[in-house]
């Protein structure tokens, strides 16, 4: 009985990743099956801590940051919770050896949007550490199924491809986290008078994340490769219609892939993956 309540967990952490993100979703599925279920757990974990200090307005956010930080380690402690996501979780979490450090910085970073709402250079580090890289580094912890060699070898790429993501997020939402949530993430930008010149020193910064992320694409399991290639593909396609969009164009727009382009470069990017050309 015990398998059949793993498994239902396992499907919660599915379900909330096909409805909260369809390019993870998609870049999941191509993952060879023993890889899938552990990073739909990773995915529901930081998908539900995000939700909390994004969206759970009517609510005292900090109590419940505080009650999901506490389940969390005594879920991973005693390895049981009656909270589905956080069963998944911990067991990805003690399978897998995911350090205590990286979900400390996640939470974190969850904690900080809840009392900074401009982050300059050095929470800006800090908080792209937290959120993104770290995040990119669990699921590195899978891919690499104990072996640390492989491990350190690619731990910075996981890092750099993390916090490449995280910025094109950034840049997405820029209008929504200001609007919505008072929010401005990039140090010294002013979201009232934001600048194409700003815009594309943060697009540089993006594209050296890019290039130092990629290598590490190429270096990880032949199961993994292609659907963190995907994931990849999909961001560069965004970043690029992004940065042919003018500052004030961005401010005011959330610009998105759509699902159809998504479909073609899945079948795109399996024919290259198919004749070894990543």
């Amino acid at each position: 009985m015990m398998e059949l309540y793993d498994n239902t967990c396992m499907e919660c952490s599915k379900i909330i990743t096909n409805r909260f993100s369809t390019s993870f979703s998609l870049g999941i599925r191509v993952f060879h099956p023993r890889f899938r279920a552990p990073i739909y757990a990773i995915y529901g974990f930081v998908r539900f801590a995000d939700e909390i200090v994004d969206t759970f307005h009517e609510h005292d956010k900090q109590e419940l940051l505080d009650k999901f930080r506490q389940d969390t380690y005594d879920a991973i402690e005693r390895k049981i919770s009656l909270n589905p996501v956080l069963q998944s979780f911990q067991k990805v979490v003690n399978e897998y050896g995911i350090e205590r450090e990286l979900i400390d910085a996640f939470l974190k970073s969850m904690e900080m949007d809840l009392h900074f709402d401009r982050y300059e250079d050095g929470l800006y580090k800090e908080y792209i550490y937290g959120s993104a890289e770290v995040v990119g580094l669990m699921c590195l912890r899978v891919f690499c199924e104990g072996d640390k060699a492989m491990y350190e070898q690619l731990k910075m790429p996981a890092r750099h491809l993390g916090s490449a993501f995280q910025k094109i997020n950034f840049l997405r939402d820029m209008k929504s986290d200001f609007v919505e949530r008072g929010r401005v993430y990039f140090p010294g930008v002013d979201f009232t008078c934001f600048t194409n010149d700003e815009k594309v020193e943060i697009e540089k910064d993006i594209k050296e994340d890019f290039d130092r992320g990629y290598a590490g694409i190429l270096n990880l399991p032949k199961g993994a490769r292609f659907g963190v290639y995907l994931a990849y593909v999909y961001y560069i396609n965004l970043f690029q219609k992004i940065s042919n969009y003018p500052a004030q164009q961005v401010k005011h727009e959330r610009i998105r892939v759509n699902d159809r382009k998504k479909i073609m470069l899945l079948f795109s990017s399996a024919l290259r993956n198919s004749l070894n050309l990543l």
